[in-house]
């Protein structure tokens, strides 16, 4: 009854954690080579984090990520519109957590070795095709120049925004969807801003500026920041196809945010600072009415790729394994049990993705841009307290860290299923 996942990304790895812990057997297949933390900064918000909590890996995370105390966002002319709290400064039972992806992956890599043995994950290993085969799938594996054919019970599609397998399931669904915007991401060693452990966010939907720390301050009281540069341009501009690592060039973009200069925060001395600078096209994906066909699914951004807007990309790739998880537990791995995670999780994901299409909580934004462009003496002139309240209220209800139902909700995988 083995479960193999393709992808070795976030969502994938938290499958195999969870399988490990519930007694399932689970293998693990990544067609790179060698993985390294790659990427740049992200978000895990308090429903994601419980779950990692639960695996096990409370210390560890702690380590290499800062607990977000406050979001603050401001108009293109840097005044504040709204500030609330975060994680535990807002009352969760757990805090929400800015981290760099590639330390976040490689952590729960490292998990995954150490539980499941150095072979749990397979490199250079894509699967490339899964068909029924009986009471489970059979799936090609390419490794080099080779192709094997292998066996197991369920096959979990992790493998990210150009899933082999969605595009199996979906042939003539095309390239992912791009609405215009352009991210330059980036990473600068500076003095952490506000609270020393704040998410600002500033501008409007056709050019914004998010920045966080993502590592605890120094003894010089330096941390590393993370930031991203947003633009929007004609859905018909031609640009450069989405690519993780392709660098950035500052002459595309930096000259648009050159007064950028706020009290809080020199935005264009943060930008120059950073050694690299990628570029990434912001893309989603139409969401699915089916993510299950037989004994295979899809997870992650596989599943339900999202505009990276109110920070949920990560957290529901680990919502979703933690769930099917569960789901093994109760129906066996099997198609059952495909189906159940399905039908609870395919109708929240996508939710989320066409609520961050209308710009999640960041809407606060636009709302103030439209009314105001962004310049005003009072903000409650502008946009009441209750309104802005109610669209960030509205979002965590959605993406399901409304803080009162989850810090009530009882845990995804229970300890008797852990056998705890």
């Amino acid at each position: 009854m083995t479960v193999i996942v393709s992808g070795a990304g976030i969502g994938g790895l938290t499958v195999a954690l969870t399988c490990h812990a519930l007694g399932i057997p689970v293998k693990v297949y990544e067609q790179v080579a060698n993985i390294t933390p790659l990427g740049v900064g992200i978000n895990l918000q308090p429903h994601a984090v419980r779950e990692i909590f639960e695996l096990g890996l409370e210390r560890k995370i702690d380590a290499i990520g800062v607990r977000t105390e406050e979001v603050v966002y401001f108009s293109k002319k840097g005044l504040q519109i709204h500030a609330e709290k975060r994680g535990l400064w807002a009352g969760y039972n757990w805090p929400q957590y800015s981290v760099h992806r590639g330390e976040l992956q490689m952590m729960l890599l490292d998990a995954v070795r150490e539980r499941l043995g150095p072979g749990a994950v397979q490199m250079g290993a894509s699967i490339t095709e899964v068909e029924e085969c009986g009471n489970g799938v059979r799936f090609n594996v390419v490794r080099g120049a080779g192709t094997s054919v292998e066996q197991g019970s369920v096959l979990v599609a992790a493998d990210g925004l150009h899933s082999k397998i969605r595009s199996q399931f979906y042939p003539d669904e095309g390239a992912p969807v791009w609405g215009g915007a352009v991210l330059w991401r980036g990473t600068t060693r500076a003095t952490p801003f506000l609270t020393r452990a704040s998410m600002a966010m500033a501008g409007h939907e056709a050019q914004k500026f998010v920045t966080y720390p993502i590592s605890k301050p120094d003894e010089n009281g330096v941390a590393v920041i993370n930031w991203i540069a947003e633009l929007k341009f004609s859905p018909d501009t031609k640009w450069n196809r989405e690519d993780y690592n392709r660098r950035g060039l500052l002459s595309d973009f930096l000259p648009q945010f050159a007064d950028w200069r706020f009290d809080w925060l020199d935005i264009p001395a943060l930008i120059k600072g950073a050694d690299k600078v990628f570029e990434f096209p912001m893309v989603d994906r139409d969401p699915l009415a089916q993510w299950s066909f037989g004994n295979a699914t899809l997870l992650g951004d596989a599943a339900h790729v999202m505009y990276p807007v109110g920070s949920n990309g990560a957290s529901q790739a680990i919502l979703d394994a933690r769930v099917l998880g569960r789901c093994f537990y109760q129906h066996g791995v099997n198609a059952a049990a495909l189906e159940a995670y399905e039908a609870e999780r395919q109708p929240k994901c996508n939710a989320v993705v066409r609520a961050n299409r209308r710009n999640g909580p960041d809407q606060v934004l636009q709302v103030v841009e439209e009314r105001c462009g962004g310049e005003f003496a009072h903000i409650d002139d502008v946009l009441p307290p209750g309104e802005r309240q109610y669209m960030a209220a509205r979002y965590k209800e959605i993406a399901g860290f409304d803080v009162d139902v989850l810090n009530s909700a009882p845990g995804i995988i229970s300890d008797e299923m852990r056998g705890t």
